[in-house]
């Protein structure tokens, strides 16, 4: 049976978000279907913080990850 685990985490911190979707994807045994995601701009603070990938003086985005997979 075809599911979906959503990942949610913020693009300063993507070395956390890979180790919780390593760790789920080793616990789990999921056979791996599919993997997208998508980052989602945020709008500009009142005060610049330079603190993004980009370091920009936006705030860090969104950053989201869909996995299709099957249980095994």
């Amino acid at each position: 049976m075809k599911q979906i685990k959503i990942f949610k985490g913020v693009e300063n911190d993507l070395a956390a978000l890979e180790e919780e979707v390593n760790t789920w994807l080793v616990e789990s045994d999921a056979a791996v279907l599919h993997v997208f995601g998508n980052i989602a701009p945020q709008s500009q603070p009142s005060v610049s913080q330079a603190t993004g990938l980009s370091k920009s003086d936006f705030p860090p985005s969104d950053v989201m990850l869909v996995v299709l997979y099957d249980r095994v």
